[in-house]
């Protein structure tokens, strides 16, 4: 019995970073010199759909996943709309061949999820493709929750003003203004904080000219 469960035990499934790499849209913005072509090398043995540019284009193609960019010298004052951890952003791979302040600042300024050292070996790339795919998925996850919750804030900030607005206006409290702005809500089959948003607005236009 302990020979069979003992290699279950040891059983790992291939994690999801691991097994989409076959599908990953990679752009290469490195000059087409040793380091570019090992780069573009490993990336198309490992199965990705590969496009190389240099210089960095303004706008990827369609559907990129993953750049690797040359961070060097003379891109240091280039800003594209792609830099930065922003949700819609593909994961951007920092290749660095040395490290000074300014060289640091732009890799923290494109959003780079990993950093690939320069000479690039035959080892290297697939980690840091691997973990950069793996923390950019993190923190789209994490952007999405923190939007959430500022949107639940939001909500719960319009229903407190709209609920002032009914007190103040209809001389009720502020458990009757809430069960007024619920039971709009429930005939109209929208959510409180849409009813709650039409009540200041309507306040808002009405309010116009007064002192």
């Amino acid at each position: 019995m302990q020979q069979d469960l003992l290699p279950r035990a040891h059983t790992r499934s291939t994690p999801s970073q691991l097994k989409d790499l076959r599908m990953l849209r990679v752009a290469v913005c490195h000059p087409d010199d040793v380091d570019g072509q090992q780069i573009t090398q490993q990336l198309r043995r490992i199965g990705c759909h590969v496009q190389a540019f240099w210089p960095p284009l303004p706008v990827l193609p369609e559907r990129t996943d993953v750049v690797f960019l040359a961070v060097r010298p003379d891109i240091i004052d280039l800003s594209y709309s792609w830099f930065g951890n922003s949700e819609e952003n593909p994961t951007v791979i920092a290749v660095v061949n040395y490290e000074n302040p300014t060289i640091v600042e732009m890799v923290l300024r494109i959003g780079a999820c990993a950093t690939l050292p320069s000479p690039v070996r035959s080892f290297g790339l697939l980690s840091a493709l691997v973990v950069g795919r793996q923390l950019h998925t993190e923190l789209r996850q994490q952007q999405k929750k923190l939007r959430k919750l500022e949107g639940k804030v939001m909500g719960v900030r319009r229903i407190e003003e709209a609920k002032n607005i009914l007190a103040r206006t209809r001389n009720i409290s502020d458990t009757a203004a809430y069960d007024l702005i619920r039971d709009q809500a429930m005939s109209k089959r929208v959510t409180t904080e849409e009813i709650a948003q039409t009540i200041i607005h309507a306040h808002e236009i009405l309010s116009l000219g007064k002192v």
